[in-house]
């Protein structure tokens, strides 16, 4: 098998599903509210390797992500590529590695602490947006 076929056979859709939801902070609750399903047929989903494409494009589009980051992402070779960067770093430039930030530590921590704001703000709307269509 060359290397292209080895990584097609190796994409598992529903765990993909899962890893991506889980970075993005979603709860199968929520995928089974939107989707009008049970959280258990949400875990089910996510035990599945290969899934339609038209679940695809559907859970895309509830975690506002591109399909193609459910089809090819492989959880294995971001690990590789993190742990090969960290390394490099590590070992090879670690007389470079400049301990003091050369940023202002107070202003990165609002920033994050905004997005954080914004990123909940967004759930409790949709939450509500949820809630106001079951009436």
């Amino acid at each position: 098998m060359n290397e292209g076929t080895e990584f097609l056979s190796s994409v598992h859709h529903g765990r993909n599903i899962k890893r991506l939801r889980e970075i993005l902070g979603v709860k199968q609750d929520a995928l089974a509210i939107e989707f009008n399903i049970t959280q258990q047929a949400v875990s089910d989903l996510e035990k599945k390797a290969q899934l339609s494409d038209d679940i695809l494009e559907k859970v895309a589009k509830v975690l506002n992500i591109p399909i193609d980051a459910i089809r090819n992402f492989n959880e294995e070779i971001a690990i590789n590529i993190i742990s090969n960067t960290f390394n490099d770093i590590f070992h090879d430039n670690s007389s470079f590695i400049n301990y003091q930030p050369t940023f202002n530590q107070i202003d990165k921590l609002m920033e994050l602490m905004e997005r954080l704001l914004k990123t909940e703000q967004e759930k409790n709307t949709l939450l509500e947006k949820m809630l106001a269509e079951k009436k």
